[in-house]
């Protein structure tokens, strides 16, 4: 143990080693940034803008796309930089700040989807109490809650897996640097690190899974009494996909985080891992404005608004 090296820096997974087709991975990449970037920030425009849209379903919105405009920004540029200059290094000091944002994130992005889920419920399932229930006032507490409750919660899991000494490899079997891949070359014991992952994993993330599940029950129980069949087809495609989104992001960054350290790792975590830190920013503008008429309609005026001026 006294013939460590320290580690001070981590080489991160390639997507592949023909530098043709690193070339073109980076532009993907960049492309992606782009329009998560684009879509979330016009959905911030539109629903700042637009005062008929500030009601406490947008503001949710709104701050749901910030999220993922900021998650997405965590992972792939640093991907198609070194994708771009044929590098696999990131430093130590960026592998831990990518490390706290992303569980930072993660964690926002899925207390948002729960609250939203939540504010739904509220406007289907008691319509008369929604603005008492739902008043600006509660719903910025919900979101500072989230939004502090996640430095917390990342910072102690950041700060609980850096105090690890690393000294197998300094390989990471990712294309970002995440949690588990760090524990399989710590040559510490990580068993108390493993256990916090999944106690917390299965706290916060079956916890707002099995809340918004039974919000959505109660949602689709009011939906099916209403008496007009085209109401319940608009509250059915408005929330299927919500839920198939949030599905996703769980499954796949449950079987990343929650198995043993033990196993090895595989292109099956490089693809789950895509699934969890891409897809869900990069969706959730399309299913939340695409799919939305009143955002569209908004986005409409705005445009008249400035051609007209």
């Amino acid at each position: 143990m006294s013939n460590l090296t320290v580690v001070s820096e981590f080489l991160l997974m390639e997507f592949s080693d023909i530098r043709e087709l690193q070339i073109i991975y980076s532009l993907l990449f960049l492309l992606i940034v782009l329009a998560t970037i684009l879509g979330n920030l016009l959905i911030v425009i539109v629903t700042t803008v637009d005062r008929r849209l500030h009601t406490p379903m947008y503001f949710f919105l709104r701050n749901l796309s910030i999220v993922d405009a900021c998650y997405i920004t965590v992972t792939l540029p640093k991907a198609s930089t070194n994708s771009l200059l044929n590098s696999r290094t990131i430093s130590k000091s960026e592998c831990v700040a990518q490390i706290f944002l992303m569980v930072f994130f993660v964690y926002v992005e899925l207390t948002c989807l729960t609250i939203m889920a939540r504010d739904r419920y509220v406007a289907i399932c008691h319509p008369l109490h929604y603005t008492v229930i739902m008043s600006p006032r509660v719903c910025l507490q919900m979101t500072l809650t989230s939004l502090l409750t996640g430095l917390l919660y990342a910072g102690f899991h950041t700060a609980y897996t850096f105090r690890l000494p690393f000294c197998r490899s300094n390989v990471i079997q990712q294309f970002f640097c995440d949690i588990p891949s760090l524990l399989k070359f710590s040559c510490s014991e990580t068993f108390s690190n493993e256990i916090l992952i999944i106690v917390t994993g299965l706290g916060v993330g079956g916890g707002c899974f099995a809340f918004i599940i039974a919000s959505y029950v109660h949602i689709f129980s009011t939906v099916l009494k209403f008496p007009v069949k085209e109401d319940q087809r608009k509250a059915f495609s408005t929330c299927i996909p919500h839920i198939i989104v949030v599905l996703v992001f769980l499954i796949s960054s449950f079987y990343v985080y929650l198995r043993p350290s033990s196993i090895s790792a595989s292109i099956e975590d490089l693809i789950l891992s895509v699934f969890y830190s891409v897809i869900p920013p990069f969706v959730n503008p399309i299913i939340y404005s695409l799919r939305n008429k009143q955002i569209k309609e908004a986005v409409q005026r705005v445009v008249n608004r400035n051609i007209s001026s």
